[in-house]
């Protein structure tokens, strides 16, 4: 059988998951707990408490500050001690809630049996009550960038949805938190997807898994023939073929459904797909069924000198420095902490950054891994542009953004690309593509938020 992939670029990192068969680990209560209020993309979240609140596991701390936007719960017990600027993952101070941790005393409303809930047992459940279930339980996209995940649910009129997809790629080196996820959870993500499936009005559903996760490809189709056998939902699991970045929701919805989602502003939906992370679904199957908030997620922690990487069930606002601790420390000489991979991780200064809901993998990379080398002059070699899944020409783009040139970066779609990594990966001058593009992106998207401002 020839596996199924996206058609466009594309790169072959090693892998490096070193974690596989590491099973999740809890992880120990921090000390303190940092929640900050920038989570997700859209307005950042406003607090409801203030200094001296006591709050429990699964408290609300803050509401969603606008239509794009969602509520922050607690993920421990104890006493407020402040609001203030905090650097997050992204390198910026951004407003936080920093909590005491005090026990851990969670709010009575919320489910925790393991017992497993299936939509059958529940027939009140209409569509507006999952999508209304999981806005208000701040449930957000938990592989990429973090985008509430009601909207997606709520697509425009000019858009019809056929199918969900669920993202269960992984195609990032070193991590594995979704594969374990999927190990541990299958049924418990199935009735997530059935939910999804539900509150999008469709009957199609598939699970995108590279083929070198074989054992969750074998256990999610068992399991698949299991729950919808007799059902009116025709739910596949598709193995594809292991290329970086088909976790990209544009990529995965050309290598599951054959479709091509245009440049922005169209989304996948525009072809038909929800595209939805398999934490996501995890998380869905929480909200809705258990009544838990989203405080909590699966995250791995690794590296090659590290010396019990693992993954670890992890409560929201933990600092890194506590779960690197919990592998063993940092190793000797020079080391680069990564919120994520090493492929679109971002560089952390600080071992004091908290854990997020996009919060997927903390990476150490040491020595040489940790070190860049040499830029050198483009050679005109083009392989960042036949390395671009989506077509774009990256040494352009990196050129013109480094030179300011902004209505040229913008005619030449600059605002299409994933930042991805995979020209920078591929560039043998060891050219810094993409940090350029990153900038001039951020730029120019200024630039059309504030012309769309003046309309």
């Amino acid at each position: 059988m020839k596996l199924k992939t996206f058609r466009i670029g594309g790169v072959h990192p090693d892998e490096d998951k070193l974690t596989n068969d590491a099973v999740t680990q809890v992880a120990t209560l921090p000390e303190q707990a940092v929640f900050p209020l920038s989570q997700h993309i859209g307005a950042p979240a406003k607090p409801v408490v203030k200094k001296g609140d006591h709050v429990k596991v699964g408290t609300l701390i803050a509401e969603a500050g606008g239509f794009v936007s969602a509520p922050i719960y607690s993920s421990v017990s104890g006493t407020v001690l402040k609001i203030e600027d905090v650097i997050d993952a992204t390198g910026y101070r951004k407003p936080a809630v920093i909590v005491k941790v005090e026990g851990d005393e969670w709010e009575q409303s919320i489910d925790r049996t393991d017992t497993l809930e299936t939509v059958e047992k529940h027939p009140e459940l209409t569509p507006e009550q999952i999508v209304e279930r999981i806005k208000a339980a701040g449930v957000t996209g938990m592989g990429g960038a973090g985008f509430p995940t009601f909207i997606k649910l709520c697509p425009p009129p000019t858009a019809k949805a056929e199918c969900v997809i669920i993202n269960a790629v992984e195609c990032e080196p070193y991590i594995t938190a979704d594969y374990r996820l999927m190990m541990e959870h299958a049924d418990e993500i199935l009735v997530g997807l059935e939910l999804l499936m539900l509150a999008a009005k469709v009957t199609r559903g598939y699970i995108g898994i590279e083929n070198n996760k074989p054992a969750a490809i074998d256990l999610l189709t068992q399991k698949c023939g299991e729950r919808f056998a007799d059902t009116a939902y025709a739910v596949e699991v598709v193995p594809l073929a292991k290329k970086y970045p088909q976790g990209g929701e544009k990529q995965l919805v050309d290598a599951v459904i054959g479709r091509q989602v245009p440049a922005p502003p169209a989304i996948p939906v525009n072809v038909g797909a929800i595209v939805q992370n398999v934490g996501t679904a995890f998380a869905v199957y929480q909200a809705v069924m258990k009544h838990k908030p989203l405080f909590e997620r699966y995250t791995t922690v690794t590296g090659k000198r590290i010396a019990h990487p693992g993954n670890f069930l992890v409560r929201m606002g933990t600092p890194f420095r506590d779960l690197v601790e919990a592998c063993g420390g940092l190793p000797e000489g020079d080391n680069k902490v990564l919120a994520g991979g090493p492929m679109m991780g971002k560089a952390c200064f600080s071992l004091d950054v908290p854990v997020t809901k996009g919060t997927n993998c903390v990476t150490v990379l040491t020595d040489d891994d940790a070190r860049r080398k040499q830029a050198e002059p483009c050679i005109r070699c083009a392989k960042c542009v036949g390395a671009c899944p989506m077509g774009l020409e990256p040494y352009l783009l990196a050129t013109c953004s480094s030179k300011k040139m902004w209505e040229k970066v913008e005619h030449e779609d600059i605002v299409s690309c994933i930042e991805c990594g995979s020209c920078q990966f591929t560039c043998p001058a060891h050219r810094p593509l993409l940090d350029n593009i990153r900038q001039g992106k951020q730029t120019v998207m200024g630039i059309i938020r504030a012309r769309n401002a003046k309309k």
